[in-house]
Formats: structure tokens, C-alpha cells, sequence
């Protein structure tokens, strides 16, 4: 009788007085359980109740305040606190009250075995969700979460507040235990987030169906992402390898991508260089402390030089020059500004039918593979290909046509933009090759993902009835650190390097990247005293900015 008796004054505040004159006595231990019970969803719809729903929770952009609310919303007690991440100090200067205070906390702690004192000492080891902020406004630039199991309820917590952090830029998550599931849920937030966020991390979480490459759809825009110690193998490999470019599909935002500590081995490393052979965005890989032999190696090599064209990709490269050759002559006619490009379609014309015999023989055994309708359609690709074989100087072979896409493919090294971008700020610069600048100017180009040129429209050589398309020279730092590589896939990096080197000082420095500036092949099966092994080093020292910039500043000072 007495706990119904004090029922009635803690719940008159948040209910009608008169509604509680006429409940029964079973109504009013409704009402005490209601007040234990924080979401008392059998009394009637209360405003106090209503802010408690974590749907209708207005985040206010301060990470510490939303989360923590937003958790006791959701009904946890305990939860991971939001801290600034510890970082060393970059100068320790000792001096009397540094010196001092240590002394003072080791004898505090030395003293005192009460449990307060152990649990400061393992503070270090309590769940948190480590932070780096902006100097200036104190806006959360960057998130650590390390050594703690990532729920779903807490991901669902997370796609909440982390929309409200504008100028969030990485998400790192260190043996968060991640699953296909939650990996799925977690890539399905990162939409939410600022367009500023651009780096996420997942090391250490292996996942059993390695769907790694979820996070490097067509559609993403992170543009770094590290993957080490995750146990990915040649299957994991396989998958981000096609996510990296297919024949249809090409991922065009990532810039770099770290594989270190896998298990890659020589048939995932082929499949890593099969996704470089169209993949013109990815500036940094590496692939250390994996399990790569020869076999990959060669594969890897294989696509920093010219390779040929698999029958596949030859077929789709003619239909893409049939699209594009048609749609260029239909809007040629009425907008030409070169004066150049009248006369050649004038001869073309007149020429008529005779114009097809430049195809190579390469393109005449295809063209009787073909089928009779498709005849006029190759009379007319004989122009396009005509062209092309005409501009000797590495040039799209739609030169003489006005405002295309495609138009400078080849002149910006391999990662291309249209000719008019560069007039309008975005050009390239002028004779640095500074790895900070570079990479900054090929993340800008790879930014306009729209009007990429397809790669299998760049210029390409014919030898020998094949057809051999150039490297990729958009790579430009590679690491295969603690691998099982010997001297004959060291021979094959040899012929790659001398091929990229012979090929920049064909080409202006304004002209875009051109190969390799780093490229690690230490501490694998091989000497280091081996003859091929010291000439890759010699010829990359002078490609390498750090030691470029390194070598500048030394005659600065010897000068001076």
C-alpha cells in the first residue's frame, strides 16, 4: 500500500492530474513501472518522452555530445567515451616542472594499491573513439577506433552523428571484429558523410567472404584506402583487382590503395596487374610483406611497358572507336574551327571507299569476322583509324575535331582530361616533379571521373599482326617489400624501368606523370649486390622527389 501511495506523486508532473484521480489501483503500478522504465510505452504519449527517440534526435555536430546522447537514447549504459587523440610531442624539452611531475605521479601510484590507482594505470586500454580536430574551430577532422567490437547498433549510432561532422576526412577502424554484414552496413553510411571524408582504414578485421571490394565500387569516392592485415588471399585479390578496372567498368576516384601483410601470392598479384592494365587512377600501391614469387612479378612488370591486347579488349576497342567516330562526324560539319580538319574531310569524302584500306591487317582479319551489315560501319572506322596511325606524336586520332572528350588522351601522359580543363585553372604544372605536387595535380585530374578518357582509345602500336597498347605509367610509387621475388622477376622490373625512363626524356615534365618514381624491391630472394638489382636503383634515384628534393637542398647549402 505504501509503494501506491508514493506512486501518485512522482507521475502528477508528466500526466493529467485528473486522469490519475480516476485509475484503479492496477493502473497506478503501470504508472511505477513507467517511471522505472525509461521508454514506458504503456502509458499514453507523454512530451517528455517524445525527445527520447533517437529518430528525432537533432545532431548538433560536436562528435562527444551526439554520440554520447544518442547511445543513452538507444539504451546503453556504458559506453566508449569521445577523446582527442594522444600524439607525441614533436620537441620534449626537460625542464624543472616536467621533471617533477612524473616523480610525484610515480609516487602517488607506487603508494597506493587501492583499485582507483590500477584502473588509471589501464586507462590506455578502455574502449574510446580517439578524435584529431581542427586547430582553428576544434571540428573533427579524423576518427580512431582500435581494439574494440564494432556492433551494428553502434554503426546505426554512427550513420546519426557522423553526417552532422563537415569536415570529417578519415575513418580509421583497427580490430573493430568487422563482418560481411557489418562491412556492408558500414559502407552503406559513408554516402551520409561529408564529401570531405576521402581515407578509410580497415586493418585487422579478416573478413570470411572478403568482400573488400565493396568499398571500391564504381560509385565510391574514398580515394585512400589501407587493407593491411586482413588475411586477404588470391580470391580477395581476384575481387579487387576487377574492382580496380574490368573490361566495362573502371573505379576512378581511388588514388591509393594498401595491401601490406596479406597473403597475396603470384596468382592474386596477376590479378591486381590485370586491374592496372585500365585502371588509370591509382597513384600509390603497395603489396609488401605478401607472397608474390616470379610468376606475379612478371605479371606486374608486364604492365608498366607496352603489352598486348587480348582479343577481347581489341574487339572492344573498335567498338568504341565505331561510336566515337560516328558521333564526331555528326556533329563535325556544323561547328568546325580548324582549319586543318575541312581539307582532311574533304579528301576523306572524295576518297570514299578507298579510305578503308589504311586498316592495318591486324584490322582486316577482324573485319572478316565480322558480319556483312557491319561493311559501311568499318568503311567509316578506316577515317578514324587513318588518323590515328597519321599522328606519330602520341595524339588522340580525333585531333582535327572540335570540343571532344578524348582530345588530349594521350598528350596528359594517362591520366587525360579534356582540353578545355587546363585553360581553366587545372592545367598541368610547369617542370616539378616534386612527389607532393605530383600527386596532388594527378588526384585533381583523376577528381574529373566523368571525362576520362576510356585507355583503350589511347594510341596504340601495331607489331607483328598485334596490338600493343603503352604502359601504365599513372603508377607512380610501388612497393613489393618482403616478397619471394628473384632475379628473373628483378630482370623484368629492369626492362619496365628502362622503358619508363627512355620514355620521360621523349616527354616534356609538363606533360603529366610518367612511370614509376618509387618503386621498393628490397629484402626479397635475391642479393643485394645483384648486378640488375643495383641498376634499378640507380636509375630510379634520380626519378625519386624525396631524393631530388633531398639533393636540391644539399647544393643549396654547399652554395650558400
Amino acid at each position: 500500500m505504501s509503494g501506491e501511495a508514493s506512486a501518485p506523486p512522482v507521475a502528477s508532473p508528466r500526466t493529467p492530474r485528473p486522469g490519475i484521480q480516476k485509475s484503479s489501483g492496477s493502473v497506478a503500478k503501470k504508472g511505477d513501472r513507467g517511471v522505472k522504465e525509461k521508454p514506458a510505452t504503456v502509458l499514453p504519449p507523454v512530451g517528455e518522452e517524445e525527445p527520447k527517440n533517437p529518430e528525432e534526435y537533432q545532431c548538433t555536430g560536436f562528435l562527444e555530445v551526439d554520440f554520447a546522447e544518442l547511445c543513452t537514447r538507444w539504451g546503453y549504459t556504458d559506453f566508449p567515451k569521445v577523446v582527442t587523440r594522444p600524439r607525441p610531442h614533436p620537441t620534449f624539452v626537460p625542464s624543472a616542472s616536467t621533471s617533477e611531475k612524473p616523480t610525484i605521479d610515480d609516487q602517488r601510484l607506487s603508494g597506493s594499491c587501492s583499485l582507483n590507482s590500477l584502473e588509471s594505470k589501464y586507462v590506455f586500454f578502455r574502449p574510446t573513439i580517439q578524435v584529431e580536430v581542427e586547430s582553428e574551430d576544434k571540428s573533427v577532422k579524423e576518427i580512431y577506433i582500435r581494439g574494440w567490437k564494432v556492433e551494428e547498433r553502434i554503426l546505426g549510432i554512427f550513420s546519426k552523428c557522423l553526417p552532422s561532422l563537415s569536415q570529417l576526412q578519415a575513418i580509421n577502424l583497427w580490430k573493430v571484429g568487422l563482418t560481411d554484414k557489418t562491412l556492408t552496413t558500414f559502407i552503406a553510411l559513408l554516402p551520409l558523410c561529408s564529401s570531405t571524408l576521402r581515407k578509410v582504414s580497415l586493418e585487422g578485421n579478416p573478413l570470411l567472404e572478403q568482400s573488400y571490394h565493396k568499398l571500391m565500387a564504381v560509385d565510391s569516392t574514398i580515394a585512400h584506402l589501407s587493407l593491411r592485415n586482413n588475411n586477404i588471399d588470391d580470391h580477395g585479390a581476384q575481387l579487387l583487382g576487377q574492382a580496380l578496372s574490368t573490361l566495362h567498368s573502371c573505379n576512378r576516384n581511388l588514388v591509393s590503395l594498401n595491401l601490406a601483410f596479406n597473403h597475396i601470392g603470384d596468382e592474386g598479384a596477376g590479378y591486381i596487374a590485370d586491374g592496372l592494365r585500365l585502371n588509370r587512377s591509382l597513384l600509390w600501391l603497395s603489396l609488401a610483406h605478401n607472397r608474390i614469387q616470379d610468376k606475379g612479378a612478371l605479371k606486374l612488370a608486364e604492365v608498366l611497358r607496352p603489352f598486348e591486347l587480348t582479343h577481347t579488349e581489341v574487339v572492344e576497342r573498335r567498338r568504341l572507336l565505331l561510336e566515337k567516330g560516328s558521333q564526331e562526324r555528326s556533329r563535325s560539319p556544323s561547328n568546325s574551327r580548324h582549319g586543318d580538319s575541312k581539307p582532311e574531310r574533304e579528301k576523306n569524302q572524295l576518297m570514299g571507299v578507298s579510305s578503308f584500306a589504311v586498316v592495318d591487317k591486324t584490322d582486316k582479319t577482324q573485319a572478316m569476322k565480322t558480319p556483312k551489315g557491319l561493311g559501311k560501319k568499318k568503311e567509316k572506322l578506316g577515317e578514324v583509324v587513318k588518323k590515328e596511325e597519321k599522328s606519330g606524336t602520341g595524339q588522340s586520332p580525333t585531333q582535327g575535331t572540335p570540343k571532344k572528350e578524348d582530345s588530349t588522351k594521350a598528350s596528359k601522359g594517362k591520366v587525360t582530361i579534356p582540353e578545355q580543363k587546363p585553360g581553366k585553372g587545372k592545367g598541368t604544372k610547369s617542370g616539378s616533379k616534386e612527389k607532393r605536387s605530383i600527386l596532388l595535380e594527378s588526384e585533381q585530374l583523376v577528381g574529373e571521373a566523368t571525362e576520362m578518357v576510356n585507355p583503350l582509345l589511347e594510341p596504340v602500336e601495331h607489331r607483328d599482326g598485334k596490338v600493343f597498347m603503352p604502359g601504365n605509367k599513372v603508377l607512380l610509387h610501388l612497393n613489393l617489400l618482403r616478397n619471394r621475388i628473384t632475379e628473373v622477376g628483378l630482370e623484368a622490373f629492369l626492362t619496365a624501368v628502362q622503358y619508363q625512363v627512355q620514355f620521360s626524356k621523349s616527354k616534356s615534365a609538363s606533360k603529366g606523370p610518367v612511370g614509376l618514381l618509387w618503386l621498393s624491391l628490397a629484402k626479397n630472394y635475391f642479393s643485394p649486390q645483384c648486378p640488375a638489382y643495383a641498376m634499378i636503383q640507380e636509375l630510379m634515384l634520380p626519378r625519386d622527389p624525396i631524393s631530388k628534393a633531398k639533393h636540391r637542398e644539399e647544393e643549396a647549402m654547399a652554395s650558400s
